[in-house]
């Protein structure tokens, strides 16, 4: 995940969150030179803009290096054009440069 710069940290409000001890540490690891607070605002971000429907791609095809074909266990959201992918409905796995996995519509890489 990559930080997108919204309000300076002086701005921000500081909010209290008691989280377990493991999942901290779990946080920790993930966000690398990032940090974990970071982490948490780039996850609750994603997830508000997912549920309110303001979803912006964070990928695009260049950053697609290979895919392969599945079908959906949940619902996901195409990352490249925010199109819900509903449960059994056939997507694909796409592989970015730095090695994730992300949810694609099939249509999304259709010229």
């Amino acid at each position: 995940m990559h930080t997108i710069a919204r309000t300076s940290t002086t701005d921000m409000e500081v909010t209290s969150i008691r989280l377990e001890r493991e999942l901290k540490d779990k946080l920790k690891e993930l966000s690398g030179n990032q940090g974990y607070q970071a982490l948490i605002r780039d996850i609750l971000w994603n997830f508000v803009q997912q549920k309110s429907g303001e979803w912006k791609p964070r990928f695009s095809r260049a950053d697609i290096r290979a895919t392969i074909a599945a079908t959906a266990q949940q619902e996901e959201r195409c990352v490249l054009t925010g199109q819900v992918i509903s449960v059994q409905q056939p997507m694909l796995l796409g592989f970015t440069r730095n090695g994730d996995m992300v949810p694609l519509s099939v249509e999304s890489l259709v010229d």
